[in-house]
C-alpha cells in the first residue's frame, strides 16, 4: 500500500509538473491582466495598447493609442497615481546597450534585430516566437494568445538614445529606443515621433492557476481521499 500511494503522489506530481510546464516562461497573472515572465522576473500588462482605451488623463494620446516618448512617460506617470491594478511602479521597458545579441554594433550603441537583451526584444523573440524581418502577428506561438491589443508597428522604450557618436547610423540625440513588432528591429527615433507604449512592472504577482491544472489536482486529491477510505474500510 505504501508503494502504491508512492506511486500515486509521483504521478501526480508529474501531471502538475506538466500542466505548469505548458507556459513554461510566461504565466498569466492578475486575472488575465497581467502576464509573468519568469526569465527576466517582470510583469507585462496584458493589454498592450491599454493607452487605446484609458489614457489616465494624459493629452497628447491619438485615439488609437499612439503618442510622443514624453506623452508616454505622463501616460506612465498617470497609470501609477491611480495604483493601476493595485501597483504603482509601472514603467516603460528597458533596452540594454550595448546588447552584444544585436546584429549591429557600431558607435557605441547596438541595434538591428535579434536584441534579445532589452526586455521587448526578449518577450519578442524569446517568448512570442517573432522571426527577424517577419511580423509577429504571422509568426507568433502559443504564447502570443496571453495579450491582448499587440500592435504590428512601433513600441517606445524607456531608455533613452543619450550620446552617440556615429549620426550617420543613429541621428541625433534627441531620440530613445524603440523596438518594431513588425520586423523585430531595435533602433532609436526623435522623442517627438508617434508610436505605442506597452507597460511592465518588476517582479512577480500571484499566478492564476491553469484549469487544466487544477482540473489535475482535484483528481489527484479525489484519488488519494478514496484510497484513504478504502484503507480505514479494510482496518
Amino acid at each position: 500500500m505504501k508503494t502504491k500511494k508512492t506511486l500515486l503522489a509521483i504521478a501526480l506530481g508529474a501531471g502538475l509538473l506538466s500542466a505548469a510546464s505548458a507556459h513554461a516562461a510566461l504565466e498569466l497573472t492578475l486575472g488575465g491582466q497581467g502576464v509573468y515572465d519568469t526569465d527576466l522576473n517582470v510583469t507585462w500588462l496584458a493589454d498592450a495598447n491599454l493607452a487605446a482605451s484609458n489614457t489616465f488623463g494624459v493629452s497628447g494620446i491619438g485615439t488609437g493609442g499612439y503618442m510622443t516618448w514624453y506623452a508616454a512617460q505622463s501616460w506612465i506617470a498617470g497609470m501609477n497615481a491611480s495604483n493601476y491594478l493595485g501597483f504603482s511602479d509601472w514603467r516603460l521597458p528597458t533596452t540594454l546597450q550595448p546588447d552584444a545579441t544585436c546584429s549591429i554594433q557600431a558607435g557605441g550603441v547596438s541595434f538591428g534585430y535579434n536584441c534579445t537583451g532589452s526586455e521587448i526584444g526578449h518577450l519578442f523573440y524569446n517568448e512570442l516566437g517573432g522571426v527577424a524581418g517577419l511580423s509577429i502577428t504571422t509568426t507568433h506561438n502559443a504564447n502570443y494568445g496571453l495579450f491582448q491589443n499587440i500592435q504590428s508597428y512601433l513600441y517606445w522604450s524607456g531608455t533613452e538614445l543619450g550620446t552617440v557618436t556615429n549620426y550617420a547610423l543613429i541621428p541625433g540625440n534627441d531620440g530613445a529606443w524603440f523596438f518594431s513588432t513588425v520586423t523585430g528591429v531595435q533602433y532609436a527615433y526623435n522623442r517627438n515621433y508617434y508610436l505605442f507604449a506597452m507597460a511592465v512592472r518588476p517582479g512577480q504577482v500571484a499566478a492564476v492557476p491553469e484549469p487544466e491544472m487544477v482540473a489535475m489536482l482535484l483528481a489527484g486529491l479525489g484519488l488519494l481521499g478514496f484510497t484513504a477510505r478504502r484503507r480505514k474500510q479494510s482496518a
